[in-house]
């Protein structure tokens, strides 16, 4: 018992560092970068270009600390944590160049913040509020005069260059989590920008609106073309297909405004495709049935019903509508056979009622043919 008491607390000191930073003592894991262990300690260090989803980037220069032993500043982000290391976050040296960086960030910024809707919830704002920026700095600084055009082409997102800061969180999701590449960072100095290949508009890219960059984008740069900020949020499965992606809703009443993926999910890990990040708006479409449907007594197959249900269906009860399926299925079953008949699954059931519906067919109608949407 001793002995492996002992390798226990051998085992854990080596997977464990101990560092100081501005002055407490905390403990991180092995292999982690100075940024991480201090987050990870609940201690705030600004940034706009990391997230832990991506690899080390070291692009904003707002994390930059001081390290004993080191020379001059060095990013955070980018310098693994060691044993006994002494770092110092809030020094002179480092608050200035914080400050210059972000000047320079805003001041080719947009500002017109109270119109974005990324208002409140845009990580520029909160950086350059911790940091103390205030309109007097950007008066001694030459705007900048380059307007660049919308990219609205496609019909789930907008692409702002305008307000966009260059941290390359796109780039980097859309190379490193989608694996995809259809963004990088093009031209040089003043005229870098975030571009498609040939600089074409991002619908006539090879994107397939996975949507990882909008969920990583810290500005209004990329948003959704509807966006309303959430009042609460519902953690769900997304109906599409059957991964079974753990889902958060943002919900305004009863209509869904936004999705965002679960990070904490086994399965996704937060992330979506397109039809869970996007697919959402048939909720609350005003053409969504509510009631079942009979066709009226008369009215042909061959009537084209152009959205216009009021004059071919007419609105029953669920008891009226289910015996009438049932009857029609006996008919068919009884002229035809059972294998006349095919049914379709939904991923839009659940696992319950999918397994009622392939045991209905196979028992009650008996026939093998049914099949489903979420059949990868």
């Amino acid at each position: 018992m001793t002995t492996t008491a002992s390798t226990t607390a051998e085992e854990k000191k080596v997977a464990t560092i101990t560092l100081t930073i501005d002055g407490k003592k905390i403990e991180a894991p092995k292999g982690v970068t100075v940024l991480e262990a201090a987050l990870g300690a609940g201690i705030y260090i600004p940034t706009l270009c990391y997230d832990p989803d991506l690899k080390p980037y070291g692009a904003c220069r707002l994390c930059v600390v001081e390290i004993d032993g080191m020379r001059g500043i060095v990013s955070s982000c980018t310098t693994p944590a060691a044993d006994k290391m002494i770092v110092h976050t809030e020094t002179t040296k480092v608050n200035q160049a914080r400050r210059i960086a972000i000047e320079l960030i805003m001041a080719n910024h947009v500002g017109d913040c109270l119109t974005c809707a990324k208002n409140q919830q845009c990580e520029l704002q909160k950086v350059a509020r911790y940091l103390g920026i205030e309109q007097e700095h950007f008066d001694r600084l030459r705007k900048g005069t380059r307007v660049l055009p919308i990219d609205t082409s496609h019909p789930a997102f907008d692409r702002d260059h305008n307000k966009c800061i260059l941290c390359g969180r796109c780039v980097r999701a859309c190379q490193e989590i989608a694996g995809v590449g259809a963004i990088d960072l093009a031209y040089r100095g003043y005229a870098a920008k975030v571009s498609t290949f040939g600089d074409k508009p991002i619908h006539d890219s090879i994107c397939e609106s996975c949507g990882e960059c909008i969920a990583r984008c810290p500005t209004g740069a990329l948003l959704p073309k509807r966006t309303r900020q959430a009042t609460r949020q519902v953690k769900t499965i997304c109906p599409y297909c059957g991964v079974g992606c753990s889902i958060y809703l943002g919900m305004r009443g009863n209509e869904i405004v936004e999705v965002q993926g679960d990070k904490e999910s086994p399965v996704n890990k937060g992330g979506l495709c397109v039809k869970g990040r996007f697919g959402f708006d048939f909720v609350s479409h005003p053409s969504r049935l509510t009631k079942p449907l009979i066709r009226k007594e008369g009215k042909g197959k061959d009537i084209q019903v152009n959205g216009n249900f009021k004059d071919i269906f007419r609105e029953a009860t669920w008891d009226e509508a289910l015996d009438l399926v049932a009857r029609k299925l006996n008919l068919m079953k009884e002229k035809y056979g059972p294998d006349s008949i095919g049914v379709l699954s939904s991923a839009k059931c659940t696992n319950e009622e999918n397994y009622l519906l392939q045991k209905f067919t196979r028992a009650v109608i008996g026939t093998n043919n049914i099949d489903h949407c979420a059949r990868l």
